[in-house]
């Protein structure tokens, strides 16, 4: 096994943006691509690891950008400036994310045709949107995603199977908000699965996160347990 990284340059409404691709260059053939999406904070070392990992896991992973120029927050404040403009406009959150499955498609180290998302917190938001506009992916995982759906996209089929790992606390996200996409999935006759955690809030795959005030709070037996089911999820949607 041989992991190689790089950056990749891609475009989406004349911003520049970069994503972060991972690799095992000993594989001679195209690998499965799993497209990752970031929280809040912009592509930060966080999402870089998870897409080595995932490379190790025999994927090919592409952490990608949101912000442009690979641009992240220092502080609440600042990621709250950097998200705002996408949660208030859908549409450009949903064309930004497309812009990154394209960016993924075409490197040559990819099985463009076994494709998966995976997000968290907002990234989960993103790629839950990625779904619902009814690209054609074999796949997409939320962690502790934010979960409402969107107005500007109207009722119709969800052909990717859809895995949301939540926590049962989480307080930007609340049970009825899962309820309400389980519903929605459901009636968009999607292929779905939620793994609900108990005692468990937002972040919880983020060793940094430690703010019980604000929600957020990592916790190592939900972390383990998610990336299993992750893992366990693109095996069956990927193989």
């Amino acid at each position: 096994m041989t992991i190689r990284t790089r950056l990749v340059e891609y475009h989406h409404d004349n911003v520049t943006l970069q994503g972060f691709f991972a690799w095992d260059d000993s594989k001679a053939t195209p690998q499965p691509g799993v497209l990752i999406s970031h929280s809040w904070v912009g592509r930060d070392e966080f999402v870089c690891r998870k897409a080595i990992a995932l490379a190790e896991a025999g994927h090919a992973a592409f952490a990608l950008d949101m912000y442009g120029a690979g641009k992240t927050g220092s502080n609440p404040q600042e990621n709250e400036l950097l998200m705002k403009p996408f949660m208030q406009d859908r549409t450009l959150l949903q064309g930004r994310i497309l812009s990154a499955l394209h960016a993924l498609r075409s490197l040559e180290e990819v099985d463009a045709n076994k494709i998966a998302a995976i997000g968290f917190c907002f990234g989960g938001l993103c790629v839950l949107d990625l779904a619902r506009t009814g690209i054609d992916i074999q796949g997409v995982a939320s962690f502790h995603g934010l979960l409402t759906a969107p107005e500007n996209i109207p009722p119709h089929p969800i052909s990717a199977r859809i895995l949301a790992l939540h926590g049962h606390n989480d307080p930007l996200a609340p049970p009825e908000h899962v309820t309400a996409l389980q519903k929605e999935l459901t009636a968009a006759g999607a292929d779905w699965q939620t793994h609900v955690y108990s005692n468990t809030v937002h972040a919880f795959t983020n060793p940094l996160a430690n703010d019980p005030g604000f929600g957020t709070v990592y916790n190592p037996a939900a972390d383990r347990r998610s990336w299993t089911s992750l893992l366990n999820f693109l095996h069956e949607v990927l193989k």
